[in-house]
């Protein structure tokens, strides 16, 4: 297929349904998580699930950096702002609702005087510190491997350019081994028959990244593409696997996705961090070896040594249940405050804010859940 239309064709998806209806045995069910959020986000806004056989069930999984960031680093980030008003501070978009202690956000910390500002890119943070060269400007970095180069590429550009207002504070995470606690049965997690792998992140780590993790637990991992007859054929292929006892890494997403990823942006990634021994996920926990950190040559562009941020430990809303939902462990309907006290124009956890977040897909089909959902939650209790 040649053009992304081809991806959306009816009649495909219709003849790939029913291929998956007919690999489906009837004395099992299979229970599937899309880590991506992107592939969560397509799958509810192009009605998949309803295509689906009752045992095929579609999980929605932690792969929102958003949503997985915890509370204790929008803390610190809130804290720097606080503390050193003469800070420009700039991240993504999403990241400004984000709720942190108390409620308070990076938005309301804006009106209340500091100076926050939405970016679009890494050139922007570039931007405004050359904009500024009298005050110091942080790039709030946030997400997976697919946004690390970026971050990275912005680090050698500050030293190449001798900008020393510019700084970062990484959060980047890593997905194996978030894919490898989720199948460890760390937290909330349940044991799960096979991976929709990310898309985006495969085409930068590539295929190979995951086989490890897929032999040690015996779960596939198909990386998929975000078109609805590429999140289908995954399916389709995940259960052929899981029918022939099979667990292998395969990738659906060839048009994009190869088996060393892209070299050029993991060696940029290598030249300017390393691995964090230990990192705190939402949902899952602190987990080893998955976060990284800025490496000592660029120390001088590292916010968090430049501003001794000390580490804090945050207050989460005790009735959000985003935790839960980035585990697989709830759907976001069944969470007390969804479409009650939590609203896309009133979140109060990270995953009714981000775009790639499940509780903001789930709130694009209606505040109530349908009587499908409702069946299944009944039954899967």
């Amino acid at each position: 297929m040649k053009y992304l239309d081809d991806y959306r064709d009816p009649a495909l998806a219709r003849g790939l349904a029913r291929a998956i209806a007919a690999e489906v045995r009837p004395d099992r069910t299979y229970r599937l998580m899309e880590f991506c959020g992107g592939h969560t986000h397509a799958i509810v806004n192009q009605g998949l699930a309803h295509l689906l056989p009752d045992a095929v069930r579609l999980i929605h999984g932690p792969g929102c950096p958003v949503c997985v960031l915890p509370v204790g680093r929008l803390d610190m980030a809130l804290a720097l702002v606080r503390d050193h008003p003469e800070v420009i501070l700039c991240t993504y978009g999403d990241m400004m609702r984000v709720p942190a202690s108390g409620g308070e956000t990076l938005q309301k910390a804006r009106a209340a005087g500091a100076d926050v500002r939405m970016v679009y890119s890494t050139l922007d943070a570039l931007a405004l510190a050359r904009a500024h060269p009298d005050r110091p400007v942080v790039f709030l970095a946030i997400g997976f491997e697919t946004t690390t180069p970026p971050t990275a590429l912005l680090l050698t550009q500050a030293r190449d350019a001798g900008l020393p207002n510019l700084s970062v504070f990484c959060n980047h995470v890593l997905t194996p081994p978030a894919i490898g606690a989720i199948l460890g049965g760390a937290g909330e997690a349940k044991p799960l028959d096979g991976i929709i792998g990310p898309a985006h992140v495969s085409t930068v780590i590539g295929s190979e990244a995951y086989r490890a993790g897929a032999a040690r637990f015996g779960v596939p991992v198909v990386i998929a593409g975000f078109e609805p007859l590429d999140i289908l054929r995954a399916v389709l292929m995940l259960i052929r696997q899981i029918n022939d006892g099979r667990a292998e890494v395969e990738t659906e997403y060839t048009r994009a996705v190869r088996p060393d990823g892209n070299p050029k942006a993991r060696a940029l990634m290598e030249e300017v961090f390393i691995l964090r021994a230990s990192f705190e996920w939402r949902g899952l926990g602190a987990l080893p070896d998955s976060a990284l950190a800025i490496r000592d040559d660029f120390a001088a562009w590292d916010a968090e040594r430049r501003f001794a941020m000390p580490p804090l430990t945050g207050r989460e809303n005790p009735a959000c249940e985003c935790g839960s939902v980035l585990m697989g462990a709830l759907d976001p309907r069944d969470c007390r405050l969804f479409g009650r006290g939590c609203t896309p124009e009133r979140p109060q956890g990270a995953c009714m804010v981000s775009a790639e977040g499940a509780c903001a897909a789930a709130w694009t089909q209606g505040p109530s859940p349908s009587h499908a959902h409702a069946a299944r939650s009944r039954e899967d209790a």
